[in-house]
């Protein structure tokens, strides 16, 4: 397998932000931020040309492609993976780092390609907010779980289950490996999307997806969820805001929070006692 890295350069963060959400629509899946640029990486085999250019037209940007062979990805990837650490609440490193870890929590995965390693604004924005939930004794579903950082994190909060769904195999695999490396044994790990658990229940949804997916899903993020229970989104825009919060609110959530860095965002939402 190879992998097409695209290199856009003379871009602020803002910017930057903006062709993340719309290149990772467009089945990209690792972002790297650089000093003044940023760098995309998707399957060869997913890769369309004709996309990429009418995005570039339609957002002003200019692009290098470079075709990276699959037995150089893991070196690349891990010679650009630094640790990230969430304030002082939560370290997530490689096993190769050699770091006096400070934090209550600590996150040991294996840097591959995914979005969610960390280093993303929204991942962090996600583990921001969940420090502050109670976690301890409840049913949790991460939707989208990309290499189970959240779910991880989840587990080591106290939460009695948790069920991690991604439809992509590859990133299923990397939770796996992740998972078992954490040492954790409360993670169910499982490929597919939010149908094949819509007959369970939950207290808590993770969903740090893209704006789309979150609003095909929401109505049935209402349905799984206990009464009372809690939605944290992210993977969103700041100017998504309004329509996810508008979509949230018919389907019966309640915004009771929101933070915000880069040009992200992430929404806590509970589901109200009445719709």
């Amino acid at each position: 397998m190879e992998y097409i890295k695209i290199s856009i350069q003379e871009i602020d963060q803002e910017h930057s932000a903006i062709f993340i959400a719309l290149l990772s629509e467009a089945g990209y899946e690792g972002f790297e931020e650089t000093e003044g640029g940023l760098l995309a990486y998707i399957d060869s085999e997913k890769f369309d040309k004709e996309e990429l250019d009418l995005l570039s037209q339609s957002q002003g940007f200019k692009y290098q492609k470079e075709i990276i062979q699959q037995q150089n990805w893991n070196a690349l990837w891990e010679s650009n993976f630094e640790p990230v650490i969430v304030d002082d609440f939560c370290t997530v490193r490689a096993h190769f780092h050699e770091l006096n870890v400070t934090t209550p929590f600590d996150i040991v995965i294996t840097p591959k390609m995914s979005f969610g390693t960390g280093h993303h604004s929204t991942t962090v924005l996600m583990m921001q907010q969940m420090r502050t939930m109670d976690f301890k004794g409840k049913k949790v579903i991460d939707f989208g779980a990309g290499t189970g950082i959240l779910s991880i994190l989840a587990e080591k909060l106290g939460a009695e289950n948790v069920i991690a769904i991604d439809n992509d195999e590859w990133a299923t695999e990397n939770s796996l490996e992740n998972v078992a490396r954490n040492g954790c044994t409360r993670i169910s790990v499982r490929t597919g999307s939010l149908e094949s658990v819509s007959f369970e229940v939950a207290d808590i949804i993770l969903a740090n997806i893209n704006r789309h997916i979150l609003l095909e899903y929401m109505e049935l993020m209402y349905g799984i969820l206990v009464m009372g229970g809690y939605l944290l989104l992210s993977g969103l825009l700041v100017d998504d805001r309004e329509i996810i919060a508008e979509a949230a609110n018919k389907a019966g959530f309640r915004l009771i929070r929101k933070t915000e860095t880069t040009g992200w965002i992430a929404l806590l939402f509970d589901k109200k006692l009445t719709n």
